[in-house]
């Protein structure tokens, strides 16, 4: 049963995977150029300002690596042992990269205790400079992922840290040209924490939504009463029990359910009725959907007295090539 036609618009994986990986591998260039530009100026005037921003951006080189790395594996085929292929590390991708961003908070506020208790002098113009950069660099990549941030766990995170390190940057300029007109070298220091604050802001999401993935909960934005409420609707569908919603990658989502139908349902009924849900989904952006029949007068408790009509939809393998 290839429902080929029925699938008008729900294809966006394939033709977002391609600008995705060019996204990715565009943004990891010219990062990886930028920290090292960043590591040079701050070694060579001293700025710890640079430095920690340097560092900061490398965690996102990092991230942008993990992203690209789970959309490789994402492709791999299904096989006898892992039979949903890899997806799901893109979930562990999105954990990892929330995880590392915390690491990365803890080095900063350590550095700046340091700070604190000895201050340094910063030359504020080459700050200003070298940040100024940054802003160009992080809001161009940041741009890159704009249009497919909604669709991936992955994507938003690689979105929400390069608009980070594009307010991040903002505020290194700001703290050079204030150090540059004041010598106030403390304001680098309170430059850091407003940086850390505004880490743990973008990460929190990003670390609760991939935990929840992680434990096979519901994806954020999709409503399982309201699912089970536009089923019950159908033609034929008396009521739904057994319902599982969970992720297999931070892109794709899957549901099983188990479905009563009336007793004088005909199997062409049944099959229409099944068509229809499946059609539903897509649009709630669930795409692998194994459906168990029942009929009312198989009131019993156990699973055997269920009838088998057809298991895995026929053309969710297709998604993948």
């Amino acid at each position: 049963m290839h429902d080929h036609h029925d699938h008008h618009g729900h294809h966006h994986h394939e033709i977002q995977l391609s600008d995705v990986n060019k996204a990715l591998i565009i943004g990891i260039v010219l990062n990886v150029i930028f920290v090292v530009i960043e590591t040079g100026v701050g070694l060579w005037y001293n700025s710890l300002a640079l430095l920690s921003d340097a560092g900061h951006n490398f965690s996102d080189v990092i991230a942008l690596v993990i992203a690209l790395g789970a959309f490789k594996l994402l492709a791999i085929q299904p096989n006898q042992n892992y039979t949903y292929g890899y997806r799901r590390t893109t979930i562990l991708a999105a954990l990892i990269n929330a995880i590392l961003l915390l690491v990365a908070v803890g080095a900063i506020l350590w550095e700046s205790i340091g700070r604190l208790l000895n201050p340094v002098a910063i030359d504020g113009v080459t700050t200003a400079i070298v940040a100024g950069i940054g802003i160009l660099i992080n809001g161009f990549t940041a741009w890159l992922f704009v249009k497919d941030k909604d669709k991936d766990l992955n994507i938003k995170g690689a979105y929400l840290h390069m608009l980070a390190d594009t307010l991040v940057s903002a505020g290194v300029v700001v703290s050079g040209v204030v150090i540059w007109a004041t010598g106030w070298f403390v304001v680098d220091t309170i430059m850091s924490w407003v940086i850390v604050v505004m880490i743990l802001l973008s990460t929190w999401h990003l670390l609760k939504d991939s935990i929840k993935l992680s434990l096979d909960g519901v994806p954020t934005g999709i409503d399982i009463q309201k699912i089970k409420d536009k089923i019950k609707k159908v033609t034929t569908i008396e009521s739904i029990h057994h319902v599982h919603i969970w992720a297999l990658s931070t892109a794709e989502n899957a549901l099983t359910a188990h479905l009563v139908v009336a007793n004088d349902s005909t199997f062409e009924a049944i099959t229409a009725a099944k068509k229809e849900i499946r059609h539903l989904l897509a649009h709630e952006n669930i795409h692998h959907v194994t459906l168990e029949v029942e009929r009312e007068s198989d009131d019993c408790p156990g699973e055997d007295c269920t009838i088998m009509l057809e298991s895995e939809e026929g053309h969710e393998h297709h998604h993948h090539h």
